[in-house]
């Protein structure tokens, strides 16, 4: 609170004094411009009042009756409330300010949670795109990937067509040449003595006995080389009697044509795979066995045919020289068609090959195939072709 100027003390007085002197309907302009003055001055109400109240008191209570006295009173409240008007309103101003300043801030307030949760959606938003462009990237990676995988397959698939061209044309020409040097010749030979035996009727019963003889072997010979080729391009037992005595006769022959000692277990469930099958463990363990004699310069092989988790697991092995994986695993111009063969022959009926070598120590060809409704039991016999 302030203290009240002199000044406008004796003005109030002097204003209130000409109020009360005047008729009722004065004017109480007088008022308002002593109003404005506080107002000026930085007067608050409560000054007002203290100085309202002084000059009260120096008019009205010392002189008049109280009835007189309560008139006054009454003209000086109206000028007081006119004298106050201009702080007053200034007063209702400051709240009609401050109610609009708190509604504004109220709104700011709404304004600052609404851009709070909308970046806080911005920035998810923008964590989501993120995630979107690194999976976009990753899936790039991968297609790009896919299709370097797919080159290299069809990459290896031309080379191994090429291959197997090669070695079809190999073994027509190998068939050929048979045919024509061997068996062409067999048949001439086999006529020109019955030409001669037709001509010669004066051979002695023994010396067309002995000429019947041989022209009897030289036809046993042309048949078992035609049974031999039979063999070779598909074995009649195999289909008649089963894998393991298809095998059996298989080894037997080779071990009498290479020197290689080899033996073969398996258990006899095995003959309950499905046909196709049967033909994929039958040419596999061909082709290994033909492998090792090509290549591996073995005195020994083993083939194991067992049953274990379902799927049936041949195993070859041999005591030869080995080799460096990497040669005999990937499609590359010094690729062993027989292992790509091997590969692909597994592949077509959901097998799996794997082969482990090392020079010196030997190499082990593995199939695994599926076994499918194996019939009951797990009888196993053991040959030994020595």
């Amino acid at each position: 609170m302030k203290r009240n100027p002199p000044d406008l003390s004796r003005r109030y007085q002097a204003a209130l004094r000409k109020h009360l002197e005047g008729n009722r309907r004065a004017t109480l302009l007088p008022a308002r411009r002593v109003g404005d003055l506080a107002l000026k001055i930085g007067m608050e109400t409560l000054d007002l009042a203290r100085l309202h109240d002084e000059a009260l008191i120096a008019l009205v209570l010392p002189s008049y009756s109280p009835g007189t006295r309560e008139g006054m009173v009454r003209r000086a409240g109206a000028f007081f409330a006119e004298a106050i008007a201009p702080v007053e309103q200034t007063h209702r101003t400051a709240i009609e300010a401050n109610l609009q300043l708190s509604r504004v801030n109220r709104s700011l307030r709404e304004r600052s949670a609404d851009l709070v949760a909308s970046n806080v959606q911005l920035r998810k938003e923008i964590a989501r795109r993120e995630s979107v462009e690194r999976s976009l990237k990753k899936s790039q990676q991968h297609y790009g990937d896919l299709l370097e995988q797919s080159r290299h397959m069809q990459e290896r698939l031309r080379l191994l067509s090429r291959q197997l061209l090669s070695a079809q044309e190999e073994e027509r020409k190998k068939i050929s040449r048979e045919l024509h040097d061997v068996i062409a010749q067999t048949l001439t030979s086999i006529n020109v003595r019955l030409a001669a035996l037709r001509q010669n009727s004066t051979l002695s019963a023994e010396g067309l006995a002995r000429s019947i003889a041989r022209t009897q072997r030289l036809v046993e010979r042309s048949v078992n080389i035609v049974h031999r080729f039979a063999l070779e391009l598909r074995p009649t037992v195999l289909d008649d009697l089963g894998l393991v005595p298809a095998l059996h006769t298989f080894l037997k022959a080779f071990q009498a044509e290479t020197g290689i000692r080899v033996t073969l277990s398996a258990f006899a469930a095995v003959e309950g795979v499905h046909g196709d099958k049967r033909v994929v463990l039958y040419r596999v363990a061909q082709e290994a066995l033909t492998n090792v004699a090509r290549h591996a310069q073995a005195t020994q092989a083993k083939v194991f045919i067992r049953k274990t988790e379902g799927k049936v697991c041949m195993t070859i092995t041999d005591d030869g020289k080995g080799f460096h994986e990497p040669r005999g695993l990937h499609p590359r111009k010094h690729q062993r068609l027989g292992l790509l063969g091997m590969r692909e022959r597994l592949d077509m009926v959901g097998g799996r090959f794997t082969i482990t070598s090392a020079p010196g120590k030997g190499t082990t060809v593995r199939a695994q195939i599926p076994l499918i409704d194996p019939p009951g039991g797990r009888k196993k016999h053991t040959d030994n072709f020595s």
